[in-house]
């Protein structure tokens, strides 16, 4: 009797398909196990819950049950939650852009022999011929018969992709040598790519590419102290942070952005959240604040952090994954508007300020109804209106507090509510930027709860797990769980320091080097070496949604490295970024992780260590960290504290004192805030 097997799982997204027709299996030794002995090839579909076509491609024929039948007779079916396994998403998004010369996407379908091996692939068909794509019914007929029928062009079709993602796998370059060659470049191609009017980096659909804009920051701030600043790099990221906040893509009555926008006005968003973009954006737009005193930069932060506590923050601490696109069966119907709604909900002067400033004064800009995207800026509609212009922000402000308690009563989007550990150190990371750059302790203790989360429930026996839902946590942790989080809490290690959270960070660095690290050829597998074997080890270097592990690694072990005086770290960091070198040189824009990583070897990094009783260690902190200083990190460590021996060394006196290190070299004491701030080049307060 036929069954479906995904009621057990804990994927909301492999859960929404548990009462298909389709006798669904999870990734697993079952259905490649059934695969070899029926000698049936496997249907493989990779999703994710927030995903609109994957809704889609659900409905109109995983829920139906003739095609439901098809598949169950001419395959064994096999579902994935890519954000549970990105291992399985990266290989299969590899082979199918090389088996069709194609874009990848989700939701994936791809077609493999029992030995797991693609031979075939796409990613959303639809039920009827349309688009310029067969009907999926025909699809998997055509597929079938293909295997059954051509076996020796499937296998020697098996042998040259297996051979071609083989060569993805960088190989080192004997005779080569780190150098700053890759910056200049990087500038050029961000300046090439950059969209003058709209702001961002491509044309539509559009991204928020947050390395990008981090890369435009950090560009303009080596310069700064020059003659010749470069004011061009951050007015690329600050047009960019300005336009997006603007825009459609955020949500002007709840905060926190959409994934992307369809159109280069960042206008009309792909209407699913994310915590990766959010914690990525939130980080940005807090160090934007800092080094401009944008008050904008300074909003959006403090309405995109205060969305993740309100809406995306589990009773245990840690962060869930995403809001969907869709709700009751629409996609953005819950944050557009028609004008009569929201005429009949406000007074007539917010009406009239609100109806300005996001365009219901216009045509509907999202099949019939208005999504939110700012037209007019304060004083122009204070100009229009004979108000002032403090006048005109508190109506705006008043207008969207109503709503959005209106919006909240609406049919919500569902929530994944599975917590992925990468995508909580992105949002540590941010909320322990913000916390600083806000002035809010709230943001610092929140990012702290999400640690201890983290070691209790996903750190067993010296290693990481990927996710947690429901009380149960599973799947062996990727390199990007391990970077990232290293990453996040040597940030907030500098908003607020504890020394379980170093010695965590210590942990998390050797296993990155036990299990993950190519100590041969340099870098850092996506896989732990005890990992299931799959058809292929990734080694990738590129940024993707999620930036990439390599990248975060090079990083963070370059800092922790001079932080606690460890040499392999170092070692280990140089190795990944000659590696990457050839990847950094020729595609920069690709990889703008490493190219923040190689910045970070190559120069010299500061770090101020501030010794002294907790309290007023912790203020001279607070005032020497009002600037935006991206090779700079800054900690306040208690006179208590239980430390590494390198960090141990720099020890208190009956004051409080900072060491000011550079690179290897360390000063000697600077007993006052002055003269650590003259030393800094900084004026205090």
């Amino acid at each position: 009797m036929l069954r479906n097997h995904l009621a057990d799982e804990t994927s909301p997204y492999l859960l929404q398909h548990a009462d298909n027709p389709v006798e669904w299996y999870p990734w697993g030794e079952a259905a490649l196990q059934r695969a070899k002995q029926e000698n049936k090839p496997i249907l493989l579909s990779i999703g994710y819950s927030a995903c609109h076509w994957c809704h889609v491609m659900a409905h109109e024929s995983f829920e139906d049950e003739g095609t439901a039948a098809l598949m169950n007779e001419l395959f064994v079916n096999i579902k994935v939650d890519r954000e549970e396994r990105p291992d399985l998403d990266k290989i299969y998004q590899v082979a199918q852009q090389m088996l069709t010369n194609g874009s990848g996407g989700w939701p994936l379908t791809m077609f493999l022999t029992p030995q797991e091996q693609p031979f075939f692939g796409g990613t959303y068909f639809p039920k009827e011929p349309r688009y310029g794509m067969p009907a999926f019914r025909d699809l998997l007929k055509r597929v079938a018969a293909y295997y059954r029928e051509e076996r020796e062009e499937i296998a020697v079709l098996s042998r040259e992709l297996q051979a071609a993602l083989a060569a993805l796998v960088p190989q080192p370059e004997p005779s080569a040598a780190l150098d700053d060659s890759a910056l200049p470049r990087a500038r050029a191609v961000l300046e090439k790519s950059f969209d003058a009017t709209f702001g961002g980096f491509s044309g539509a659909p559009k991204f928020p590419h947050s390395t990008s804009i981090e890369r435009c920051m950090r560009q303009w701030y080596t310069t700064s102290g020059s003659t010749e600043p470069d004011l061009k790099a951050l007015y690329m990221a600050s047009l960019t942070l300005t336009r997006m906040a603007e825009g459609g893509i955020y949500d002007q009555l709840g905060g926190g952005f959409a994934r992307y926008s369809v159109d280069a006005e960042w206008m009309i968003p792909h209407f699913e959240k994310m915590l990766y973009d959010n914690g990525q954006l939130l980080c940005e737009y807090a160090r934007a604040h800092l080094a401009t005193g944008e008050a904008l930069f300074a909003k959006v932060a403090h309405e995109t952090a205060d969305w993740v506590l309100r809406d995306m923050r589990a009773a245990e601490g840690g962060f869930y994954s995403s809001l969907d696109a869709d709700s009751e069966g629409h996609e953005g119907r819950f944050y557009v508007w028609s004008r009569s709604e929201v005429q009949s909900l406000l007074t007539p002067r917010e009406y009239g300020a609100f109806a300005a400033r996001f365009g219901l004064d216009r045509g509907a800009n999202f099949e019939g109804e208005s999504h939110l995207h700012t037209y007019a800026s304060l004083d122009d509609i204070a100009a229009a209106l004979k108000e002032s212009a403090q006048a005109v922000a508190d109506l705006i402000e008043a207008a969207r507090s109503k709503l959005l308690k209106v919006r909240n009563l609406r049919v919500w989007p569902a929530r994944d509510e599975k917590i992925l550990c990468s995508w909580n150190a992105l949002m540590i990371k941010g909320l322990g930027v913000a916390a600083r750059a806000l002035n809010r302790p709230d943001l610092a203790e929140a990012a702290g709860t999400a640690v201890d989360f983290v070691r209790h429930h996903l750190w067993r026996d010296g290693r990481l797990l990927a996710t947690y839902k429901d009380g149960r946590a599973h799947l062996p942790a990727y390199l990007d769980d391990y970077a990232l989080l290293a990453d996040a809490l040597l940030e907030l290690l500098q908003t607020r320091w504890r020394s379980s959270d170093l010695e965590f960070a210590c942990q998390l660095a050797e296993v990155l080097l036990d299990q993950f690290e190519d100590a041969e050829n340099g870098g850092f597998f996506f896989t732990a070496k005890d990992h299931e074997r799959l058809i292929h080890r990734s080694k990738t270097f590129a940024d993707e949604s999620v930036p990439s592990g390599n990248g975060f690694a090079a990083s963070t072990l370059c800092r922790l490295g001079l932080l606690i005086g460890e040499t392999r770290y170092l070692d280990a960091a140089e190795r990944t970024l000659l590696a990457a070198r050839a990847a950094i040189q020729e595609y920069p824009q690709a990889h703008m992780s490493l190219v923040n990583a190689l910045e970070d070897f190559l120069s010299s990094l500061q770090i101020l260590i501030i010794r002294g009783e907790a309290l007023s260690a912790a203020q001279w902190a607070g005032a020497l960290s009002v600037l935006y200083a991206p090779t700079r990190m800054i900690y306040a460590i208690p006179n208590d504290a239980q430390l590494p021996a390198a960090l141990a060394a720099k020890r208190p006196s009956e004051t409080t004192v900072a060491y000011l290190c550079t690179g290897m070299t360390c000063s000697a004491p600077l007993a006052n805030l002055e003269e650590v701030a003259r030393t800094l080049k900084l004026r205090v307060t």
